[in-house]
């Protein structure tokens, strides 16, 4: 949750005990330059916030206006920071295995600006090739973690993959895969397993298909990496195919790897989340050998050609994003414009609320106004809840 609309919003950044007024206005002024993508004016007000070296968020903002190697510096210098912070805050073993704080980091809310460093670490250290660093950051995240409010589950997999690591993606995939939701995994699922290469049974495969279809990319990409062109491999395959087929309908019409992460509202196996995937995982699908395998499975390709969405038309594609997808909600495709046409009256109404909720949210996102009572997110730490309503 941002930190400006949950707890951290009453009760001030880590809960108000070591940041500065100062600092925290100064940060609130550049974050707000940055959101108006007016960096070099927000650049001031960072430097000054920085001064206060317990404003780690401020380090963190800071990173991602620098280049590379300066901005690795300024968030290794922050986590080193925010580590000797915290031990002075509550103790010297609160890092270790066995302490009352490992396990429920973010949920203590002086530690989620460290948390957020860490969490930046992750996106810098990819951008740089540094893949078994970003790997071992978000292991770490995972430990102190395990709940994963941070949402580093869908990227640890493919950072495994690409550090050439793919029997830890598989096991860690698997974990979250069969997880219950009641229960947190083990160290948010980062005790690797040697996988297996059997096949899963149909009612496995079946429920599979209703789950995270970012992770099912990375099971079946694992799988090829482990064992190549095999049934489990397939498997996997198909079944990510139905759970998010956005996925491989960009990786096989070869489309341009997304330029940036996709900061909108979304849905669960939504396009949105299919982008963020992309954005992290797209060249490991590219190489030859993966996206001829891929090609090459015809169930796949049966999931993934489209059904005109007008119901008077039964035409279906011939070859991947042949048809067009409706430019405002995304969320349906037809064959001609004159399709398109036919079926607006009767898609208008889902259109256009999908389109509202999107543009809601957005805003709520950015800090703008909104229909008061229209949303309400929640928050929990510390043993408290807060509910705050837009």
């Amino acid at each position: 949750m941002h930190r400006r609309h949950g707890m951290e919003s009453k009760l001030g950044v880590g809960g108000g005990a070591v940041i500065s007024k100062e600092a925290q206005q100064n940060l609130d002024r550049a974050e707000d330059l940055c959101r108006r993508r007016k960096p070099r004016k927000a650049l001031p007000f960072l430097l000054k916030a920085m001064e206060d070296g317990n404003n780690l968020d401020a380090f963190v903002q800071a990173a991602f206006l620098f280049p590379l190697p300066e901005a690795l510096k300024a968030l290794e210098n922050a986590e080193a920071k925010g580590r000797e912070g915290l031990k002075q805050r509550f103790g010297m073993d609160c890092f270790n295995d066995g302490s009352k704080e490992v396990g429920k980091f973010y949920s203590i809310l002086e530690t989620r600006p460290y948390m957020r460093v860490l969490q930046a670490q992750v996106r810098l250290y990819f951008e740089d090739g540094q893949f078994g660093k970003s790997a071992d950051t978000m292991i770490e995240m995972l430990r102190l973690c395990p709940g994963d409010n941070m949402a580093q589950r869908t990227w640890l997999g493919s950072m495994l993959i690409s550090a050439g690591r793919p029997s830890e993606a598989l096991s860690f995939v698997k974990t979250w895969l069969a997880h219950n939701r009641r229960e947190t995994p083990p160290r948010g699922g980062t005790i690797f397993q040697p996988p297996s290469p059997d096949c899963l049974s149909l009612e496995h495969e079946e429920y599979l298909s209703k789950r995270d279809g970012s992770m099912l990319h990375s099971a079946a990409l694992a799988c090829f990496r482990l064992w190549g062109n095999c049934p489990v491999a397939r498997q996997y395959l198909r079944i990510a195919a139905r759970a998010n087929p956005v996925i491989l309908t960009k990786i096989l019409a070869k489309l341009e790897r997304p330029r940036n992460l996709n900061n909108n509202p979304r849905g669960f196996n939504s396009p949105e989340e299919a982008q963020d995937y992309l954005w992290v995982s797209q060249s490991l699908w590219m190489d030859p050998t993966v996206w001829k395998w891929a090609n090459e499975d015809e169930d796949v390709k049966k999931v993934l050609l489209k059904r005109c969405s007008n119901r008077h038309c039964n035409a279906v594609e011939e070859s991947i994003t042949q048809f067009k997808r409706c430019s405002a909600c995304k969320e349906v495709v037809y064959c001609t414009q004159e399709c398109q046409k036919d079926h607006w009256k009767a898609h208008k109404p889902a259109c256009q609320q999908q389109k509202q909720i999107k543009d809601m949210v957005r805003a709520y996102q950015k800090g703008k106004p909104i229909t008061q009572g229209a949303m309400a997110s929640a928050d929990f730490a510390d043993g408290m809840s807060f509910i705050n309503w837009a």
